[in-house]
């Protein structure tokens, strides 16, 4: 990085004068490589996040992004992020995600898939590989790290396989078709 290198929040203006750098040299596009990660973020039992950007790091004002890694055949405990929407992004691994009051659904991601979580749904994120680490991009809808860990949870022994089934993705042979509304899914009418 350039003599110029500093790591506070960006929600000020520099003043530079005629003669100095330029507007938005230092203020302006951000790369934050991968060992420069921060793991002073909020944690769940069971995987390992480390923030890239915030605002904090960068000044970010709606979004926070980083990594989470899940050793292998690993769980997280559940928790939700409040009002934040997430999405996560799979690099590695095999991702299974359980949710509901219950995390009675159940849906698997592998590396290119993206997921969605939505606010305030209780979910859980498993290693489906016995082998491998699981490794993932995450972003939410705010620079805030909100992680609301729930401890008393009675998991359902058999949970429900959820897949997108619309007009273009076709359910699977053998699986139940579920429809998507606006209100997210729900069984179809036999």
């Amino acid at each position: 990085m350039s003599d110029h290198d500093h790591d506070h929040p960006h929600d000020h203006a520099h003043d530079h004068g005629q003669d100095d750098e330029p507007r938005w040299k230092h203020d302006g596009v951000r790369v934050i490589t991968g060992d420069r990660l921060d793991p002073n973020t909020a944690q769940t039992p069971g995987m390992f996040r480390q923030a890239a950007i915030n605002h904090a790091r960068v000044g970010a004002q709606k979004i926070w992004a980083g990594t989470v890694s899940i050793q292998p055949n690993a769980k997280t405990g559940v928790h939700h992020h409040g009002e934040l929407e997430s999405v996560i992004y799979v690099v590695r691994g095999k991702a299974r995600m359980r949710w509901g009051e219950r995390l009675e659904f159940v849906a698997e991601a592998g590396p290119g898939d993206f997921i969605y979580v939505p606010p305030f749904v209780p979910h859980q994120e498993i290693n489906a590989d016995p082998d491998n680490p699981l490794e993932c991009v995450l972003v939410r809808s705010d620079n805030e790290a909100v992680v609301v860990n729930i401890t008393d949870v009675d998991p359902v022994e058999a949970p429900e396989s959820v897949y997108w089934v619309d007009p273009i993705h076709k359910h699977p042979p053998g699986c139940r078709p579920v429809s998507r509304g606006p209100t997210g899914p729900r069984p179809r009418p036999s």
